[in-house]
């Protein structure tokens, strides 16, 4: 399901022929059963008003969902680009060579996480997490060896800055898989279900074009949720622009 999530364009064709049909579908049910009389207009009004209401709600709940995880995001990359520039600073603390080899793993480390933010290809993106693995190990390797020779508060303070490098990466990635539940869309697929053919099946005019602003509308918020909620298949994504900062910033 969440492979269909990250084409939020697709999803919304297929969500708009779906309630589109199911319209059509409560209008043929109208027209094989029974059309609803009036001493029952009250009552379909008052269920129809509900089923509305309460898709409008989770709709809203999953809006906030999608966002709260979206900003999410841009906290960790601000973050990430806070840890690895405080130890690009700190690395000097080690002393030559281990100085200028923290600093050149630091800079590639870093280009790999520009890379992530931006990548879209999954195959690439395997490629780069193992890559920024290997520079993760190579990074710890040589901060620890250090500190293993010079047991001292300043290399502990590298070490810790290397630790929150690591740990900031870890955070960044958990909040790229944290997505809106499936269970979610389900149920606001259900709801939209029954609301369509609530409205197909009560239709006066069943050939109105009025009918089709439903469909349309609610295929429009589908959108954009699964918009704001694709960390790499929508148009809304977070910009590493403090990643960006940081790497014009060093020399």
């Amino acid at each position: 399901m969440y492979h269909l999530l990250d084409f939020p364009i697709v999803l919304f064709v297929i969500f708009f022929g779906g309630l589109w049909l199911t319209m059509k579908t409560g209008k043929l049910l109208s027209r094989r059963l029974r059309r609803i009389q009036s001493d029952e207009r009250d009552d379909y009004n008052v269920i129809l008003t509900a089923t509305l209401t309460l898709l409008g709600l989770i709709i809203g709940f999953s809006f906030s969902m999608a966002i709260s995880r979206y900003d999410l995001r841009k906290n960790y990359e601000e973050v990430e680009a806070n840890a690895i520039g405080t130890e690009y600073n700190r690395a000097e603390l080690l002393g030559s060579p281990d100085a200028e080899k923290v600093r050149a793993l630091l800079k590639e480390y870093l280009r790999k996480r520009l890379v992530f933010y931006k990548i879209r290809n999954v195959r690439q993106l395997k490629a780069v997490g193992r890559e920024t693995a290997q520079l993760q190990n190579q990074m710890w390797t040589t901060v620890q060896a250090n500190a293993s020779a010079k047991p001292t508060p300043i290399t502990a303070l590298v070490v810790s800055g290397m630790n929150d490098v690591l740990d900031a990466q870890g955070y960044a990635q958990a909040a790229w898989w944290n997505r809106i539940p499936v269970a979610a869309w389900m149920l606001m697929l259900a709801i939209a279900i029954c609301c369509t053919l609530l409205l197909g099946y009560g239709a006066q005019r069943p050939e109105s074009l009025l009918l089709l602003t439903l469909p349309m509308v609610l295929s429009i918020a589908f959108l954009l949720i699964a918009d704001i909620d694709s960390p790499r298949g929508g148009i809304i994504r977070v910009r590493p622009a403090n990643l960006i900062s940081l790497s014009d910033s060093l020399p």
